[in-house]
């Protein structure tokens, strides 16, 4: 179907002008000012912001964890996001310790396939890496999927020592891929977290109290220098507090090819709340933890100056009810994650944008084209211009809404709390287009699926049409 957006403002991570885009077979065909020209569909812009579609690059559907798994699937999560203006996400996909990366890569394939209603694409999990599967790394390149993430944390579980670290690092660099590292020292953390128990500490307030941010400090710091020697290019996942921040920031001043990225958890919320009355803190019990709130600061300071380079969600939900409860009698118990992926845009927007922190060229860079770039997604995501995927928001820059479970304008993730309940945001989604298709219109859904598996183009390379 055939699109016309009239009189908008197309703002980009570098441009800021008036003009119309004609859209045809799912790509933007052209672009220029009072464009004459016959359309199925036409969309009246003015007074609208009309930007690339937001790409998150961290979301865990229907993903396995502690007992149970996050309550959005690949049907709710991609429909939550493009309600908020995220017209594609990057999942992780897990490999079961001993099995095979590709039968990983075949799970979550099914669990995706004809759901979504955005595209998507797939990092791995990788959970151990034998020499002998070193060219299922290659494997996975060639069918596009072209980063990693391995983990410092939850020894026993998705943990992987130094070693395993190095030879994966080696073979992604001689891939041309990069690796994706969730940097905390889990070994210490660990006998933290006993220390804690054994003194009879079980409250949720103490899954922050045992997660300092010196230990994620050192994990960011060594797997910095694990990627030095192994030369590869490195994205630390959630970065939570300024400790890290200050390692991330060394490196990069000295030439090391690091990109970073925070989530709004940690720009929005602090640790104040796992002080709340009963067990209300389990709500945010996420890892890494919620900081102290002038970390705050030092994030957003991260961003102007770009040592943080994207913002991601993390989004990884479960229901207060029946799942957070599970932790009950001990926070480790508590499965680890929040909710996130559809206030994203308008929560960065009224944090940055109309509070000063940032322009608006940067709230789309740090939203969308800086994912796009460092995923192997760019030019075909992450900007308006002719020739690319016409994944497009249009958003009303003057909206107000009250964020809330209870708002039908706010909520379509499948879990029964907001961590950000009753935050106030200025700029809302009002229009969403995946490859042409106008999927959401005035918080109304218009299609059911189609969203596409994205296979992604190496390190550096621009994704091919």
């Amino acid at each position: 179907m055939s699109v016309l957006i009239k009189n908008g403002r197309i703002v980009t991570a570098v441009d800021d002008y008036h003009a119309d885009i004609y859209i045809e077979d799912e790509k933007i065909s052209m672009i220029g000012k009072d464009l004459n020209v016959e359309a199925a569909k036409v969309i009246d812009a003015q007074d609208r912001l009309v930007i690339p579609g937001g790409i998150d690059p961290h979301t865990h559907f229907d993903m396995p964890f502690g007992g149970t798994r996050s309550a959005d699937d690949f049907e709710s999560g991609p429909r939550a996001a493009a309600f908020g203006g995220t017209t594609c996400v990057i999942d992780f996909a897990i490999q079961t310790k001993g099995s095979s990366t590709l039968e990983g890569m075949d799970t979550w394939h099914q669990k995706a396939d004809g759901k979504s209603l955005i595209d998507y694409a797939f990092h791995m999990i990788i959970t151990d890496m034998p020499e002998a599967r070193l060219p299922e790394m290659q494997k996975l390149a060639d069918e596009g999927i072209t980063s990693y993430k391995l983990f410092m944390a939850y020894p026993g579980v998705l943990y992987v020592d130094d070693g395993t670290l190095y030879r994966a690092f080696r073979q992604a660099g001689d891939n041309g891929t990069r690796v994706c590292m969730h940097a905390e020292n889990g070994i210490v953390i660990d006998e933290i977290i006993k220390e804690a128990l054994a003194d009879g500490h079980t409250e949720p307030k103490y899954h922050g109290l045992t997660r300092p941010t010196r230990m994620e400090a050192e994990g960011v710091y060594r797997s910095i220098a694990i990627a030095e020697v192994a030369k590869v290019p490195l994205y630390i996942v959630h970065l939570s507090c300024s400790d890290a921040l200050e390692e991330v920031k060394r490196a990069r001043a000295r030439g090391v090819d690091v990109i970073a990225e925070t989530c709004p958890q940690y720009l929005f919320l602090d640790q104040s709340y796992y002080d709340q009355e009963g067990f209300e803190g389990a709500k945010y019990v996420m890892t890494p933890a919620l900081r102290e709130k002038w970390n705050q600061d030092e994030l957003w300071q991260g961003l102007k100056f770009r040592d943080l380079e994207t913002i991601a969600t993390d989004h990884c939900p479960f229901c207060f009810k029946e799942q957070k409860e599970l932790g009950l009698d001990s926070f480790t118990k508590i499965p680890n994650g929040a909710p996130g992926v559809e206030n994203r845009m308008s929560l960065i927007h009224n944090g940055g944008v109309v509070q000063g922190r940032m322009d608006i060229n940067r709230f789309v860079e740090v939203t969308s084209t800086a994912a796009a770039k460092a995923f192997g997604l760019f030019p075909k995501k992450g900007t308006i211009a002719v020739g690319t995927d016409a994944d497009i928001v249009i958003f009303d820059p003057e909206r107000t809404e009250t964020i809330s479970v209870k708002n039908p304008c706010t909520h379509h993730m499948r879990v029964d709390y907001s961590a950000y309940e009753g935050f106030k945001v200025k700029g809302f989604t009002e229009t969403v287009l995946s490859r042409g298709r106008v999927i959401i219109e005035n918080n109304e859904q218009k299609i059911e699926r189609g969203g596409q598996f994205v296979k992604r183009a190496l390190t550096g390379s621009p994704c091919l049409h």
